[in-house]
């Protein structure tokens, strides 16, 4: 297939489709506001996708600071550590809005990604997206000034660029997890990193 057949045919596929037709080792779940998917150190076991809603991905140091470490949205995974062998959740999910989430168990998982060309080409892409992002939020955080890191995570969650037009509500966020995003230390009210 040439090269620009394949990138139409990826942009077209649809994962939503696609994984409503696995058949065994996938369930869907609806999470109200608030509601804990899953904790930190629970047992990783399955991948999860976002059919509506939006997710809010945490961790806690030992010390007890906790971070969020990402805003998911609507066609996004997560928990994919597991088909790395990670045997233990490194963050915890929890609903910021309403949710349906599809979980996918590991097995399924690999077995889709192994017989589906299709979905495997685009789940590393999206996987290799997410890490570039994750890059830039590493980078942000070492060298940006902390109005600075305010300004791209507020893009961010507008999604601007995205398609090339941002989204008209930009969804509601405590001031203490756009904080806990920017580097802000809630109990000395300090910016970290500077």
């Amino acid at each position: 297939m040439p090269p620009l057949a394949a990138a139409k045919k990826q942009r077209n596929f649809s994962p939503k489709t696609f994984l409503s037709t696995i058949d065994c080792g996938r369930t869907i779940a609806a999470f109200p506001k608030k509601r804990a998917i899953f904790a930190q150190g629970d047992s990783s076991d399955a991948v999860f996708y976002i059919q509506e809603g939006k997710v809010k991905l945490t961790v806690v140091s030992k010390g007890g600071k906790e971070a969020t470490i990402g805003i998911l949205n609507r066609g996004d995974f997560f928990g994919e550590g597991c088909l790395t062998g990670q045997l233990v959740r490194m963050c915890s999910a929890t609903a910021l809005a309403d949710c349906s989430v599809m979980r996918i168990d590991k097995k399924s998982m690999v077995e889709v990604l192994h017989r589906e060309h299709a979905f495997s080409d685009m789940f590393v892409a999206y996987l290799l997206t997410r890490n570039i992002r994750y890059e830039e939020d590493l980078v942000d955080h070492l060298f940006n000034s902390s109005e600075k890191r305010l300004a791209r995570i507020l893009l961010l969650l507008a999604h601007f660029g995205k398609d090339g037009k941002p989204e008209i509500a930009i969804p509601k966020i405590s001031q203490e997890t756009l904080a806990e995003m920017v580097g802000h230390n809630s109990r000395t009210g300090q910016l970290f990193h500077e």
